[in-house]
């Protein structure tokens, strides 16, 4: 099989089925932007991998746009981007080339062509509806160990949040740490929540009835 086209690791019960959080992310070999890729080599790092319903539209150009410009944040955090659609790697070269041209915006990060489907398939990136094969907004967030952590998927009238997928990635990895988990809202350096010790030993001795199971970590 030639390297360049877009491929698919046999079915498995995870991938023959909508993925859910904590499968393994199934492995695929593709063209893109930036060359070949295939999901396996991106183990050991974090990645954002990401569809779009179509190049040369508004609500993904401005998309495109905030995730080039936050590259170098996510790298901060060990995490790649990777982003696909069913458009052609030509479209996609050209569109990138006009982002360029208009905003002074270089898209580097790879962009994966999926003309058959079937990588957005096994990601349940496609729209259901029978006359539209565009891909929707959907967010992957994959951690080293090739293990999807956090799907988002937005209609496709409403552009992301580049902010709030940074946070997201930032506070697995703060969960991952061991030192608790992040709040509602929690931005990177804020305090996390304290694991609650489920005993009721640990109810009886709180100081205040709420602290057994609520409370931040100290500094």
């Amino acid at each position: 099989m030639d390297d360049l086209d877009t491929a698919l690791a046999p079915p498995t019960p995870t991938t023959a089925t909508a993925l859910r959080i904590g499968d393994r992310a199934p492995n695929f070999h593709a063209r893109s932007t930036a060359g070949p890729v295939e999901m396996v080599a991106y183990a050991g790092r974090w990645l954002v991998f990401f569809s779009h319903p179509a190049d040369f539209t508004p609500v993904c150009t401005s998309e495109f746009i905030a995730f080039a410009k936050a590259a170098g944040r996510f790298a901060e955090l060990d995490c790649d981007l990777l982003a696909l659609s069913v458009d052609s790697l030509y479209s996609h070269f050209a569109w990138v080339r006009a982002i360029r041209d208009r905003f002074g915006i270089e898209v580097r990060f790879p962009i994966v062509e999926d003309p058959t489907l079937v990588v957005g398939q096994a990601y349940g990136m496609v729209a259901r509806d029978a006359h539209d094969a565009g891909a929707v907004r959907s967010v992957f967030v994959i951690d080293p160990r090739q293990v999807v952590r956090a799907i988002i998927t937005y209609p496709v009238e409403i552009g992301r949040s580049v902010a709030e997928i940074l946070r997201v990635v930032a506070a697995l990895q703060a969960a991952d740490a061991g030192s608790g988990f992040p709040p509602e809202g929690w931005q990177p350096g804020e305090a996390l929540l304290i694991r609650p010790d489920p005993t009721l030993d640990s109810v009886f001795a709180a100081e205040e009835p709420t602290r057994w199971f609520l409370e931040e970590t100290r500094g």
